[in-house]
């Protein structure tokens, strides 16, 4: 089953967001119009509570993007975003969800960040995406969404790791930092991952 999973596609990733991902909005049209060419299609919503420890605001005297240990993983500090129930963590108003079958929320735990839609960044806590997947007997994956070099790539490598396919749609998603995706790219495909366009469908 060709299965289409929409990762992070939320307002506070989008230009003007807390945590804007550069010119992230261009990938909403690409997405709408490629929705139809799969039999299942899920998304994935970043959904923190306020007081989540990602937050550069929740530690005194720390500021944002510094790294610190956190439980023993290394963290880096975000501004505020995708918390629950605010517009920021909405989808973004455009994106056509009736498609959309499931989604999946993730970093939920105030102890421990996620980057992917599958685990947190620990490997403590499954999502649940994965077991579904399984239960649909989808096994041919397919990803776009935000940012590419972070949350897209985290879950094309647990995706990988759990004996799926994955392919990256490259113009459906965009990255935080493209130098930092450069890496990501050889790494997707050093794993044993695809990269395509959304004209190669």
């Amino acid at each position: 089953m060709k299965t289409l999973i929409i990762v992070d596609a939320q307002n506070d990733f989008m230009p003007g967001g807390a945590l804007e991902v550069r010119e992230g909005d261009r990938i909403v049209p690409v997405i709408n119009k490629i929705i139809p060419k799969f039999e299942l299609v899920l998304a994935t919503q970043d959904w923190h509570p306020a007081e989540h420890k990602s937050f550069a605001i929740n530690h005194p005297n720390r500021k944002e993007y510094e790294i610190i240990d956190l439980n023993g993983i290394e963290q880096k500090l975000w501004p505020p975003h995708c918390i629950q129930g605010t517009p920021g963590a909405d989808f973004h108003p455009d994106l056509q969800l009736n498609s959309v079958e499931a989604i999946f929320r993730s970093a939920m735990d105030v102890e421990v960040d996620s980057y992917s839609g599958f685990y947190d960044n620990a490997h403590l806590k499954s999502t649940g995406l994965a077991g579904f997947l399984r239960e649909k007997g989808a096994d041919d994956l397919y990803f776009c969404g935000l940012a590419a070099d972070i949350c897209v790539y985290y879950t094309i490598k647990d995706a990988l790791a759990e004996g799926f396919k994955a392919t990256l749609i490259e113009d459906a998603t965009v990255p935080l930092i493209q130098e930092d995706y450069e890496k990501v790219r050889k790494d997707i495909l050093a794993r044993g991952g695809k990269i395509i366009t959304s004209e190669e469908l």
